[in-house]
């Protein structure tokens, strides 16, 4: 779902500005979603710069991140690197798959698109059956 929005709006902005369908635009990103690692089980000490450098030897690493708590800022474990190729991408699962990076010992795997969300996410009248007034009609 993500990759159709992504390119709707490519075409949109493309065409929007000079009247011309962006193919080159398209295609890389097109190229640039489908190398997309997910590195798990990654040390609290890890930071962005530190797993671009761990990825960068097996090609041109466009993006390193590592996801961190919205609240705390501490990091949850997890990040993405991006490749600019996808056999860059492919090379560096095989070969940094179970690896140590700075002491732990890392998983690696191509990224799944995350699905997308149902409803509001429940809380407070949101989601099936939640909220004040529960399954059954309310008060």
């Amino acid at each position: 779902m993500a990759f159709y929005n992504k390119v709707g709006s490519l075409l949109r902005q493309g065409v929007s500005q000079n009247g011309q369908v962006p193919m080159a635009s398209m295609f890389n990103s097109a190229r640039y979603m489908s190398s997309k690692l997910f590195v798990g089980g990654l040390s609290f000490s890890t930071d962005d710069s530190s797993l671009k450098d761990a990825f960068s030897g097996f090609g041109d690493v466009t993006d390193a991140k590592v996801i961190t708590d919205r609240d705390t800022g501490r990091s949850r474990g997890f990040g993405f690197v991006n490749f600019a190729d996808e056999s860059a991408a492919n090379s560096a699962v095989t070969a940094m798959d179970g690896q140590e990076l700075n002491g732990r010992n890392i998983r690696v795997s191509v990224a799944n698109e995350r699905p997308p969300r149902s409803g509001f996410g429940g809380g407070y009248g949101g989601g099936s059956g939640g909220g004040y007034r529960g399954g059954d009609g309310g008060y």
